[in-house]
């Protein structure tokens, strides 16, 4: 399996509004393996004449892998490990003037996933996210915690689903609620939308990203 991800996203923060770009490719390289290379880019545009906008970046070089380890027909259930490493970039605007790569961030993850009936699909994904900065060797970790519930609709491979997205950050709690669908729109494309609400988030307002998913031929 392979497939290629491009995505376009929108934030609405306090100070400035954030738009997002990535270039995604996926591949299983053998069964229950699944490999990726990610590109994310976001841009910033000031709010008003007072807004306050980080500089635009090729956020990181992101390359990730996951493995299924335990797969369960009889109890509809499936449970992986994975990596994701992140090389941090620097701003546009500072390249050529110092160091392109401005620290690491070190994801290991853990996914359980179970079948609910025949077409409601539950996944649980945590992991801590550890960054590295190189200015000053300060290293931070926050605490990631994703829950999300899907209804596959029957004969397709679209689905209507709720994910939430909790974060714990040094005695800091954010949540996100993101609704979200995928539509099959031809044999080897899906367009993916997703929206998302914040409960407690105190500069982030609405997002909402889609994704054109393409699958090449085998």
């Amino acid at each position: 399996e392979k497939e290629w991800n491009i995505g376009l996203g929108l934030t609405d923060n306090d100070q400035y509004d954030e738009y997002l770009a990535l270039v995604e490719y996926e591949w299983a390289p053998a069964d229950r393996l699944g490999l990726e290379v990610e590109l994310p880019f976001s841009l910033h545009y000031p709010v008003g004449d007072n807004g306050d906008a980080p500089g635009n970046r090729l956020n990181s070089i992101k390359i990730a892998g996951q493995y299924t380890f335990w797969v369960s027909e009889k109890h509809k259930t499936s449970m992986a490990f994975g990596y994701i490493q992140e090389f941090e970039l620097t701003n546009f605007s500072n390249y050529g003037a110092g160091k392109l790569f401005t620290g690491n961030i070190y994801n290991p993850f853990f996914i359980a996933a179970k079948r609910l009936g025949s077409n409601f699909h539950s996944l649980i994904y945590t992991g801590p996210a550890i960054a590295h900065h190189y200015s000053d060797g300060a290293i931070h970790t926050s605490w990631q915690i994703n829950s999300n519930l899907h209804y596959m609709i029957p004969g397709t491979r679209n689905f209507i689903g709720l994910e939430f997205n909790k974060e714990f950050n040094q005695g800091d709690f954010d949540m996100t609620i993101r609704p979200q669908l995928r539509l099959d729109v031809a044999d080897n494309m899906l367009i993916g939308i997703v929206t998302g609400i914040p409960i407690k988030r105190e500069t982030e307002r609405f997002s909402s990203f889609l994704r054109l998913i393409y699958e090449p031929g085998n």
